[in-house]
């Protein structure tokens, strides 16, 4: 399950650490810290990705029964 949770995860995580940037780079507050706020909230959309993508491997192998 880790393979495929590992695979899951990569493509998922790069989706939520672009959602996080986007949010930075359109609320005019935050954008004035773009430069400090960037790298955080990148690292922190990879990590909330991490269980998400646990969940979606359990799905994925129950749909092929583990093949």
């Amino acid at each position: 399950m880790l393979k495929v949770a590992v695979l899951v995860w990569i493509l998922i995580g790069v989706i939520g650490a672009g959602a996080a940037a986007l949010v930075v780079l359109t609320v005019p507050s935050l954008s004035a810290n773009a430069m400090k706020l960037l790298p955080i909230v990148s690292i922190a959309g990879f990590v909330v990705t991490i269980p998400i993508s646990l969940v979606i491997a359990k799905m994925i192998l129950a749909q092929t029964k583990g093949a």
